[in-house]
């Protein structure tokens, strides 16, 4: 398993369960949803990637399970990794996938 497919299922469900529209994609070698044509969430090996408003991105980092998002070696402002500290429970995932919306 290159992601944890659970999570992506809680992923799916929550955004069905909200009737929004989505589109999921593999990438990054793990799962990605977009919505509006922008990624939004995505799922890379355990952790959630969400893509958040820039402005919001160091207030995020201080947030529980939270840390930067570093593809290839460098870090990526407006994306973080969530870990199951942060996403273990509905509530806290949901939190995270309102912050992307």
């Amino acid at each position: 398993m290159a992601y944890d497919e659970l999570l992506g299922k809680r992923i799916r469900n929550h955004l069905e369960k909200k009737s929004i529209l989505y589109l999921e994609k593999k990438m990054f070698g793990g799962l990605c949803y977009m919505v509006d044509d922008k990624m939004c969430v995505g799922v890379v090996k355990e952790d959630l990637m969400v893509r958040i408003d820039p402005e919001f991105y160091d207030k995020a980092l201080t947030m529980k399970g939270c840390r930067q998002m570093d593809f290839a070696g460098r870090p990526m402002k407006g994306f973080v990794y969530v870990d199951k500290t942060g996403t273990g429970t509905d509530s806290g995932l949901a939190k995270w996938i309102g912050y992307a919306m």
